[in-house]
């Protein structure tokens, strides 16, 4: 920090901005947000184009104010989106029931509209750039219940679906995913983990109600009906939504800084990040189908799926708070730490539906608060007008994870037995996915260690 020159700036908005200029011989904007604020104060809004990084007071940033309807119709997205996916296992469970296929290729839909979060974070976070925040969350409305639609008649083919419910849905939950990750980060330095957690609560809101609802649809009026029912909804709600965002900044144009791949902070974050996407969606695919082999109805089974939701909701909303608190490393590190416990130490001796449930609300936490703080760290590290390209980078990492880490669970389940197997059937995917949840919890806690080596500091 000794050979950073600090100059004077009266071209930039506020007229009390400094500009710190990074040495020529190091990589551009290598400088994290961590870094400088053991020298300025925390929470610097910051205007990033190359080396060149203005700071301005805290004291200038207008917190909030539209910013919440913008975290309101984020959050609606999140309901319909994300929510979606979290609640695909009671469709995988009846789908299954109806012999369409194995349940490790029915996971393997479910994990495709997930996965395009990872595969399209790049392209949507330029096509966001390009059209604005508005019409890229009506762009998105429309694949989200277009593709939903167009599911209902695709009901007998896994490759029909394989496209719509997977590839044309994924495509707008990506959209969403990028929008609630980044557009409230404008409006938001102190309580950005609160805004982020409510953002991402409505998914886990969704999920829940979207699981009820899907079970109840799909005892009525059947799978293919409840697709085409659940997508006019979609459209009908998400719509109006999307009208209600603006950005409030130009937003920074998603592409890859090869030069973060020198920065050890990054490479934790990039790489343990996308370590726990492999077992986030075991629990939430699998469930139905577990509870069923302890003999309870889809009913019930549809339930408990919707108790994790709730748990998902709260988690996000709890561990964003608590990033504002603690710090948002340290509260991912956390969530990861409870899902793997969870995992390991109750799922497997679940043989009722007490201690089932409390594995299902411990998990839920968990799972939530990973989704709530990541964003948070992001803009923790790097800044408010950096997030739409590194959480962009750190999105396209979770491919993998996203694409093989419900299938690789369900291809444990059929090979040790499957749904005549009974319980002992789920065990290696249990152990599979809660030694994950640990090794993802390691990195993240190193990289804590690299940002602020004193364990009860902010960070």
């Amino acid at each position: 920090m000794a050979d950073v020159e600090t100059v004077k700036l009266d071209t930039l908005p506020s007229s009390n901005v400094s500009v710190r200029v990074a040495p020529s011989s190091g990589p551009p904007s290598t400088v994290g947000l961590s870094e400088r604020r053991h020298v300025t104060a925390p929470s610097p809004d910051t205007f990033s184009s190359g080396s060149i990084t203005a700071i301005a007071s805290p004291d200038e940033f207008s917190e909030g104010g539209y910013g919440w309807v913008v975290v309101a119709a984020c959050s609606v997205l999140m309901f319909f989106s994300i929510g979606g996916c979290y609640s695909w296992g009671v469709i995988q469970a009846q789908l299954a029931n109806e012999n369409l296929g194995p349940n490790s290729t029915l996971a393997f839909i479910g994990s495709i509209s997930v996965s395009c979060i990872a595969f399209g974070a790049l392209i949507n976070g330029r096509l966001i750039r390009l059209l604005g925040s508005r019409k890229a969350a009506l762009l998105a409305s429309l694949f989200l219940g277009g593709g939903q639609i167009l599911s209902g008649f695709s009901t007998h083919s896994i490759g029909g679906l394989f496209v719509t419910n997977g590839v044309l849905v994924g495509f707008g939950t990506s959209m969403c995913f990028l929008l609630g990750g980044t557009t409230p980060a404008q409006y938001f330095m102190k309580r950005r983990g609160l805004a982020n957690g409510l953002v991402y609560g409505g998914a886990g809101v969704g999920g829940a109600v979207l699981s009820i609802a899907d079970n109840v649809l799909i005892e009525r009026v059947g799978v293919a009906w409840t697709f085409r029912i659940m997508g006019l909804l979609t459209l009908v709600i998400t719509l109006p939504a999307s009208m209600m965002l603006k950005d409030r900044a130009r937003r920074v144009s998603a592409t890859v800084e090869w030069s973060l791949f020198r920065d050890p902070k990054f490479i934790l974050l990039f790489i343990g990040s996308g370590i726990a996407t492999f077992p986030l969606l075991v629990p939430p695919f699998f469930l139905p189908l577990y509870a069923q082999s302890l003999g309870i109805s889809s009913t019930i089974a549809a339930i408990l799926l919707a108790v994790f939701n709730i748990s998902s909701a709260l988690g996000r909303v709890g561990f964003g708070f608590l990033s504002d608190v603690t710090g948002p490393i340290t509260s991912l590190s956390l969530s990861l730490l409870l899902s793997g416990l969870s995992i390991f130490a109750i799922w497997p001796v679940s043989n009722t539906i007490a201690p089932l449930v409390v594995f299902i609300i411990l998990n839920g936490l968990g799972n939530g608060g990973f989704f709530s703080t990541v964003p948070s760290v992001v803009g923790f590290v790097y800044g408010p007008n950096r997030v739409t390209t590194i959480l962009a980078m750190v999105l396209t990492g979770w491919a993998a994870g996203y694409m093989l880490g419900s299938p690789v669970a369900g291809w444990l389940f059929e090979r040790y037995g499957g749904s005549d197997g009974g319980r002992i059937a789920y065990r290696p995917a249990m152990y599979y996915a809660g030694s994950l949840s640990f090794g993802s919890a390691a990195f993240i806690m190193v990289m804590r260690y690299l940002v602020n080596p004193k364990l009860f500091r902010y960070a």
